[in-house]
């Protein structure tokens, strides 16, 4: 059986990992990056917290040791089902069955301008821009000619309420009480505002309401101005306008708001469903189709439990892996019995800030808040992190700063301002 995974992600590759080296199966990963990127630590890249190579990992080297798996950095530019290929910028190829594991992107839900002048953080790349222009924005507070100006450099706008927008939060606040004023005395930070802007009633809306109640008390105690619906109806760079007409003003604005499935061309527009999401069976496999698989945050699956799709998540895209592992090798080895999914929901969290976070578990229902859930989130996230050598800097980075209060890695290496970037300065 010849199969391609069409992306390295936690699903992509959770399942080439559990095909390693199984009998009558070959199989060809593609994914536009030579690296597997732990995106649920990106925020901490982007506030000079890791390297971006403590989070990112390399996909041959996860591969040295298997004897049925190719990896080739490429670009899926549109994929033929009738054929059975996949056509990418550096060829075509075959298979007999495909597994779309492509992920999703920022979803700025076409607002042209939002998307000319915020920055997302869906990449290690984008993770790096938004590190340096948050230092370049305190370089040019320190030198800005008027209060106004200054002022407008040291606010920042963070839209969007869920995890990655807490979490972000939470660690700009930290920047702020711990390292900011050591690096720039001559600024005084108490008037530095950090919004977080949520559209809807209530921060974290995936989790219980006892937990997005503890986010937002956190945020809060650490300073952060929560504004729950709040919507934002543009933004040109200088000055957010909100729907309720308030306006604020900042030269930096985060897009955390939203996401939207990276589907490749080929794909029939009737499988769509919302979020960009491709619609599939209760086996992974893409309605209609023989011989096609989405799993992941690109796939849709509508189930009683879950009738708008199961959320976008890391365990999701692991386990419906999992049961395409287990579904391919019964198929090998000519045995019936192949499974349907079912999600298994072991729990969700978020961090807030130092020593903060809140835990969902949903059997037993316990919710957890402060030290514990923090100590909880901190040795889940570093036990999936791909490499021993990863695992040891991260942990040496979160002992380094846990103790000393401080990161080491504020660096700017170039000004994004005279690289065509869109943002002004002033």
């Amino acid at each position: 059986m010849k199969l391609i995974i069409v992306g390295g992600g936690f699903g992509g590759l959770r399942l080439a990992r559990r095909l390693s080296n199984k009998k009558g199966i070959s199989i060809t990963l593609i994914d536009q990056f030579n690296h597997h990127q732990f995106q649920p630590l990106f925020y901490q890249v982007a506030t000079a917290g890791l390297n971006a190579s403590d989070i990112s990992f390399p996909l041959r080297k996860v591969f040295h040791k298997s004897s049925n798996i190719n990896f080739r950095m490429a670009t899926v530019q549109s994929i033929h089902e009738m054929d059975k290929k996949v056509i990418t910028d550096i060829g075509e190829f075959e298979y007999d069955r495909l597994i779309i594991a492509t992920g999703a992107g920022t979803n700025f839900f076409g607002n042209a301008e939002i998307e000319k002048y915020a920055i997302p953080m869906k990449s290690s790349i984008e993770s790096l821009h938004l590190k340096e222009r948050l230092l370049c924005n305190f370089e040019h507070a320190l030198t800005s000619p008027d209060e106004a100006t200054r002022q407008r450099h040291l606010n920042i706008i963070i839209v969007g309420g869920g995890p990655t927008g807490v979490e972000l939060s939470g660690a700009i606040a930290d920047m702020r009480h711990y390292v900011l004023p050591k690096d720039y005395p001559e600024i005084d930070f108490k008037k530095m505002n950090i919004y977080l802007l949520e559209g809807s009633p209530r921060l974290l809306a995936a989790m219980s309401e006892k937990s997005s109640a503890s986010a937002q008390r956190y945020l809060e105690k650490l300073g952060v101005i929560v504004k729950t619906n709040a919507l934002l109806k543009t933004y040109d760079g200088h000055t957010a306008f909100l729907a309720n007409n308030e306006l604020i003003e900042s030269a930096l604005c985060i897009w955390a708001a939203g996401i939207k499935g990276n589907i490749p061309a080929g794909i029939d527009a009737s499988l769509i469903a919302r979020g960009n999401r491709i619609k599939v069976d209760r086996f992974c496999k893409i309605q209609g189709s023989e011989n096609m698989y989405a799993i992941g945050d690109i796939a849709f699956m509508e189930t009683t439990a879950y009738p708008n799709g199961h959320p976008q998540l890391a365990s999701v895209a692991i386990q419906q892996a999992d049961l395409l592992a287990t579904n391919f090798l019964k198929e090998v080895k000519a045995k019936n019995g192949k499974k349907e999914f079912f999600y298994n929901d072991k729990g969700s969290m978020a961090t807030v800030g130092r020593n903060l976070a809140v835990v969902d578990i949903p059997k037993p229902k316990i919710h957890l808040g402060g030290f514990f859930a923090w100590f909880i989130w901190m040795s889940l996230h570093l036990m999936l992190i791909l490499g021993v050598k990863n695992k040891f800097f991260v942990f040496m980075n979160w002992l380094y700063s846990y103790f000393t209060h401080d990161q080491n890695l504020r660096l700017i290496f170039r000004n994004h301002e005279n690289q065509g970037s869109p943002v002004p300065r002033g």
